[in-house]
């Protein structure tokens, strides 16, 4: 997850946050977790550190903490053990004047984006220091440091300062990548002392430049050189493993010299991986490796029997192990909280029931909410998996909570790439639409940060092979429960599969294209009595189900076994494992070298032929009828026609914080293109909670002028225009409570006075005939409609609705048309949810939000913050509370309870100031909130 977009939420306005990683702080034998970014303003640099919820995702989750000016005496340094182990964190220092801090990164493209920006805002303050610029006066930090009363420098300093100075020769450690040193000579100087380490497998050798020179610039290029080489930098060789982590084995280390040096940028080496990749059949032959999948949906009970029958089933060991879990802990707190002392059971579970013919070692694991991935390969592997990524996506309600979706880790397996998604999709036999709208928002939105130019996102479809497994809760749609489980008895699986939602949907709907699945030749894996085989006896007698899938897509890749494991009883699931062979591409050493020399010739004859130059499809783009939240896309294809290799980008025009509006991007927003090549480049408009009200206002237009730069030719213009219809959504209640008519048949003035005089907190003059009303008429129909009809609903709040719905709603809302609300009861809750998240002023004004914190102990107290509020405010705010109180009437239907509610509205309605003047405690505040709400659903002290 990118936290740079979260940081960039609390920032004043002109200040950019350019990267963000989530580290660990250092202080003495504790670690602390922090969120660290780097913010530019009026082209200086400060790292802001920030304390944070466990899951990171609006701005109300973050605390700014710290901030340490980026001031000529800065230094950022890696620290490199000489005993590496591969894919461990990135140990990194940050010292100035009045600091020495020790931070650890995680392995991946995060951390290696955030240090490539720091190098890179050094390398600014160097150049202005060279050329006499003005030196760095931080004015716009004041206002930061009136929001909390510390010394930028010297706070910092004193509580996490390190006794041990910084040494290159400091006994165990060896200095890498100092930013603002002479970090290349000592990289290469390094990498010389261990320059007869190689590697040994498969013919494969670590290339190192055969002479080293004492020139910083050429020893830099001649890295370079080696860092454009695939699945050959130092810096790859770096998965998740550690000491702990191993069975069976002593430390997995390497003695080869583990640099991680900044990622060269320039066009030529970016050239020189481009063509490595499209010629690399030249150079590369397939070896088989054989790769287990396994998926397990546990029902939140905790490993207490052998996982040895399904992880360890087969005579011959595999070579990876790609374990998937669903709902590892279904309690409250994790739903909420993302945090479960479950994780580290089923880990050591897992690792303990191995195949112990071999020994593996655990290169990732990433988890959501109840979702786990674990990655693990032989530990001879282990130096050839590189390029390892994870990411995760919730589809839960408001496209945030984490009780749906999907977690993925993405590595290289010497030159093939891989992609292993584990996803627990929505449940229920009627909502195969939601199922496949999970998966569709997996795709879309499972983007996975490139370590090398353009820096630009990896879906999870630009792999060489893709395995996919987890609960997809694709059910048989077969309406008698006995003749079902007569087919399961007689084993006619391929006239139950006729039934089946996935096989129907793959073909009909879009949905997992171009995948495949072996043939099921075992039984429904849902729903059984727990601790036996039986089918379930319930009240609800569920119709047997193979949720539980493995699928794959990708050539050179063949399902040996697909099976279900019986053994394991303690689910309502049953686990499934698969076997594949793989076709890995394995470099051979020679003929990669020679390719590599060819390559660098012809492009040292094509160097300076001439300028690169382009032809656009188009530079006029126009977006009619722009809706909120609602994506519009269109497609600009760029044609390299010169003679040349070109890199594009667009740019940052003067005095403007980014290339592009924030209601817009490009994708990808930089490239290359080799001569005769074409690129297609998504242009997206869509505007959310932070542009809706300016639209809305008339202050912003869907109007913007784009710079498509080459380097070392001319700049190209694109014009963007378009018109956006107001919507309710983003519009305060003061506005819409003197809005009779629905916002659309509204004039635009009228719409901005009115939001002037909201923002401006001016009386709104109203004459007798023209009385606002109570509430908005949008939040009245929202209710009223969840009141008559679904306080019976199971999950509601907690199962999100359809996006398609919701669009009906919104217009349905923002027209008047037609006279009813369209969807489910499901999606009608997440339009109130984000109705309400889109508000410009929460119900609880901003003014009054620390007063909510201070009296959350209290119910007397909190009713006497309550009786301050604006009049439409404090209607809003009692319509809704007695709504909440209704629907906890029926909790043993709706399976609501007042913690949930408290939570999911105490965010909503209670926000923190976004210019705050205090600095506050993220999760303290959470649960004040959380307290406070808690008052008015019990009507007395919580």
């Amino acid at each position: 997850m990118d936290q740079s977009v979260v940081l960039q939420e609390t920032l004043e306005p002109g200040a950019k946050c350019r990267a963000a990683v989530q580290g660990t702080i250092q202080d003495g034998e504790s670690n602390e977790s922090r969120i660290i970014g780097l913010v530019e303003c009026n082209s200086e640099y400060a790292i802001f550190m920030y304390t944070h919820r466990r899951m990171a995702i609006i701005a109300e989750d973050v605390s700014l903490e710290e901030i340490v000016p980026m001031s000529k005496d800065f230094v950022i340094e890696e620290v490199v053990p000489d005993t590496h182990v591969i894919g461990s964190d990135t140990t990194v220092k940050i010292i100035s004047r009045d600091v020495d801090l020790e931070l650890q990164l995680p392995f991946g493209s995060q951390t290696r984006m955030f240090l490539q920006e720091a190098h890179q805002a050094r390398e600014e303050l160097l150049k202005q220091a060279v050329t006499g610029g003005f030196p760095s006066q931080f004015l716009w930090l004041s206002k930061y440091r009136q929001n909390k009363d510390f010394e930028l420098h010297r706070s910092l300093g004193k509580k996490y300062a390190n006794c041990a100075p910084s040494s290159s020769d400091q006994k165990g450690k060896k200095m890498a990548s100092k930013f603002g040193g002479d970090s290349d000579l000592l990289a290469i100087q390094h990498g010389r002392e261990k320059k007869d380490s190689r590697m040994h497998e498969d013919d494969y050798v670590e290339p190192t430049p055969e002479k080293y020179s004492t020139d910083p610039e050429l020893c830099s290029e001649a890295f370079a050189s080696c860092s454009a080489r695939p699945a050959m930098r130092p810096e790859k060789m770096k998965s998740d493993i550690t000491d702990d982590m191993v069975r069976n084995a002593n430390l997995l280390a390497t003695s080869k010299a583990q640099i991680l040096t900044m990622p060269q940028f320039g066009l030529r080496d970016n050239l020189i991986k481009s063509e490595l990749l499209k010629q690399e059949e030249k150079y590369t032959y397939i070896r088989n490796y054989r790769i287990f999948a396994g998926t397990y949906n546990v029902n939140g009970k905790s490993p207490k029997e052998d996982l040895k029958p399904w992880l360890n089933c087969d005579a011959e060991p595999p070579d990876i192990y790609c374990v998937g879990f669903q709902e590892i802990d279904l309690s409250k707190e994790t739903f909420l909280f993302n945090d479960t002392p479950k994780e580290e059971e089923w880990f050591i579970a897992v690792s303990e029931s191995l195949h112990p013919f071999t020994t593996y070692a655990k290169i990732k694991h990433v988890r959501l909410v109840g979702m786990m991935l674990l990655l693990y390969v032989r530990k001879e592997h282990a130096a050839y998996v590189t390029e390892v990524e994870v990411e995760t996506v919730g589809t839960g309600i408001m496209g945030r909570m984490g009780n749906k979706g999907g977690v993925s880790i993405r590595f290289q397996f010497h030159n093939t790439t891989l992609c292993i998604v584990n996803s627990h999709l929505a449940a229920h036999t009627e909502e195969c639409d939601r199922r496949n709208q999970d998966y569709k928002d997996i795709c879309t939105r499972m983007r996975f940060i490139q370590s090398t130019l353009p820096l630009t996102s990896l879906s999870i479809m630009k792999h060489d092979m893709i395995i996919w497994l987890g609960d997809l809760n694709y059910r048989i749609c077969y309406p008698d429960v006995e003749v079902v489980k007569k087919l399961i008895a007689k084993k006619d699986y391929a006239k139950l599969a006729k039934y089946d939602q996935l096989t129907k949907h793959m073909e009909e709907s879009g949905v997992f294209q171009g995948f495949q699945e072996g043939n099921i030749h075992f039984q429904p894996t849902y729903k059984y009595d727990i601790g036996s085989d039986n089918w379930d006896t319930s009240e609800k007698c569920r119709v047997p189900a193979w949720c539980d899938r493995i699928l794959w897509k990708g050539s050179n890749i063949e399902e040996l076994e697909y099976r279900s494991h019986m053994a394991l009883k303690i689910s309502d699931h049953k686990p499934v494992s698969a076997i594949f062979q793989a076709g890995i591409k394995v470099v051979n050493q020679e003929l990669y070298r020679k390719t590599y020399e060819n390559i660098v010739r012809q492009l040292d004859r094509m160097e300076n032929d001439s300028i690169p130059s382009v032809s656009l499809s188009k530079t006029e783009f126009h977006f009619e009828n722009v809706k909120f939240m609602q994506l519009q896309v269109q497609t600009l294809t760029i044609a390299n026609t010169g003679l040349v290799p070109c890199q594009f980008e667009f740019i940052t025009k003067l005095n403007e914080p980014s290339y592009c509006k924030q209601w817009f991007s490009a994708t990808p927003n930089k490239g290359i293109l080799t001569e005769g090549e074409r690129v297609e480049i998504e242009l997206e408009v869509y505007a959310n909670k932070l542009t809706a009200r300016s639209l809305n206002m008339g202050e912003d237009l869907i109007e913007d002028i784009l710079i498509l730069h080459l380097q070392r030719g001319k700049d190209y213009f694109l014009a963007i225009c378009g018109n956006y219809l107001p919507s309710c959504f983003g519009s305060s209640l003061q506005a819409l409570c003197h809005m009779k008519e629905p916002i659309r048949e509204a004039k635009p003035q009228r719409i901005q006075e009115l939001e002037r005089m909201a923002e401006a907190d001016q009386p709104f003059d109203s004459s007798p005939n023209d009385e606002p009303l109570d509430i908005p008429k949008e939040i009245w129909m929202l209710v009223d409609h969840l009141h008559r009809n679904a306080s019976l609903q199971g999950d509601l709040f907690q199962q999100p609705g359809l996006k398609s719905e919701f669009e009906e709603i919104r217009d349905c809302l923002d027209t008047g048309i037609p006279d009813f609300l369209p969807g489910s009861n499901h999606s009608i809750t997440e339009a109130l949810l984000l109705f309400l998240d889109a508000l410009p002023e929460p119900v609880i004004p901003y003014n009054l939000y620390k007063n909510c914190l201070e009296s959350s102990c209290s119910y007397t107290l909190s009713e006497q913050v309550v009786s301050k509020l604006p009049q439409c405010h404090k209607n809003v705010f009692n319509y809704l509370m007695a709504f909440l109180r209704e629907l906890l009437k029926n909790a043993v239907c709706n399976n609501l309870d007042v913690p949930t509610l408290a939570s999911i509205f105490g965010a909503l309605l209670l926000r923190p100031p976004p210019n705050a003047t205090i600095q506050y405690d993220v999760i303290e505040n959470k649960k004040a909130a959380q307290a406070f709400i808690s008052h008015f659903l019990l009507l007395k002290d919580g």
